[in-house]
């Protein structure tokens, strides 16, 4: 039996996840993401105009929600994509990264031997433009650890096996 030790780890010879360099989201599904919000925009702008119609008290005072839900449309666009523009993703030797965020940057590190499931989904807007997301699922949770929208589809078909191949080497 060796001898129980531990010692101190010098924190500058850690590798340095900063320094990988992450894939970015197809520029198509900057797309997807802009007609989904102009469905939502449009069931607001309807369901206002509605009131408009069936409320005649409020008429006169109608051009103050339509400037605040125009307001609100351009706030959601641009942080929509802000957020766009830092997701990425990378896979290395031994684990998966994801980042995001809008003011903060998060990311996430999924060692390979933590996989547990994966999953490939489609919208049916995703689907047109040929895009897919990638979920990974580690033991102890309900919902995905990483969510990676926005991959082509034959992409993340090869990341979907990547890592199942993975999942098949731990067993």
């Amino acid at each position: 039996m060796e001898p129980f030790t531990n010692n101190v780890i010098d924190l500058s010879t850690l590798p340095r996840f900063e320094t990988v360099a992450f894939e970015k989201l197809k520029p198509s599904y900057w797309k997807v993401v802009l007609i989904n919000q102009f469905i939502v925009a449009l069931i607001f702008a309807a369901a206002l105009g509605v009131i408009y119609f069936l409320v005649p008290e409020f008429r006169p005072h109608v051009v103050y929600p339509a400037i605040g839900l125009v307001v609100l449309i351009v706030l959601i666009v641009v942080f929509s994509r802000i957020a766009f523009v830092k997701k990425g993703f990378a896979f290395r030797e031994q684990d998966v990264l994801f980042r995001d965020g809008i003011i903060a940057t998060n990311t996430t590190i999924i060692p390979y031997n933590r996989v547990q499931h994966v999953a490939l989904h489609e919208g049916w807007l995703s689907r047109y433009y040929g895009l897919a997301t990638v979920e990974i699922f580690t033991a102890g949770g309900s919902s995905s650890d990483i969510k990676i929208p926005g991959i082509e589809k034959e992409q993340a078909e090869n990341i979907k096996q990547l890592l199942m191949g993975k999942i098949q080497q731990q067993l």
